[in-house]
């Protein structure tokens, strides 16, 4: 269904005049609702020295030198260099663990030290935690479940400064990140269906992905 105009917030927006202030903010706009006392907070705070306040210069300087001209691999090693984070944590999917032993390789070569946790950690059947066989992948089994709490706390303990998600499911990768130390960033985002490229379903909505915006079709999921 699509929104009522009463519920405008950011993807309705047809000005984006937060960027260039070159339009004019809409009605309703959160950055007016916000209001000047709090905006001026913030702005102390992004200018301090702050964790949070390094992290977010870091990644505005990356985006200023490189935009459109390295990979997020790339993108992943100047963030970690920038906000001294040495120990770099992966948390990797099963299924992507090839490609994480290339990006180990990859923060190896560029002087940082790499610490892979796969989701099948701890190897506890999916039917101790009540997942019916008839949901498991190969019914008839054993089948390890994910284990993001425990791949969080694993990395949490050798002490990574920043950790790089390969590939979680959806909802793992949301644990994960509830219960990590560090700052998260995500390197792969998991779609089996579009080759790990989730955003090909919204170029398509309105021809071969055009199933998401049927109503119908998406009461059933």
């Amino acid at each position: 269904m699509v929104k009522k105009i009463e519920d405008f917030s950011c993807s309705e927006c047809g000005q984006l005049h937060c960027y260039r202030r070159d339009k004019k903010f809409p009605d309703r706009c959160p950055t007016e609702a916000v209001g000047a006392e709090r905006i001026a907070a913030l702005r102390e705070i992004y200018r301090g020295d702050s964790p949070d306040a390094r992290a977010a210069r870091a990644a505005a300087e990356i985006e200023g030198l490189y935009y459109c001209k390295i990979s997020r691999v790339e993108e992943i090693v100047a963030f970690a260099r920038r906000i001294d984070a040495r120990r770099v944590g992966i948390a990797s999917c099963l299924g992507l663990a090839g490609e994480s032993r290339t990006f180990a390789r990859v923060l190896r070569a560029a002087g940082l030290e790499p610490h892979t946790v796969l989701c099948k950690v701890g190897s506890i059947d999916k039917a101790d935690v009540g997942i019916p066989d008839s949901l498991k992948v190969r019914r008839g089994a054993f089948e390890a479940c994910c284990n993001p709490i425990l791949q969080a706390q694993l990395l949490n303990a050798e002490k990574t400064q920043l950790n790089v998600i390969v590939g979680l499911c959806v909802g793992h990768d949301s644990l994960f990140m509830k219960h990590s130390d560090a700052l998260v960033t995500t390197l792969v985002v998991k779609d089996r269906t579009n080759g790990h490229n989730p955003v090909s379903t919204l170029y398509t909505a309105k021809t071969y992905g055009r199933r998401i915006l049927d109503p119908e079709h998406l009461k059933t999921l």
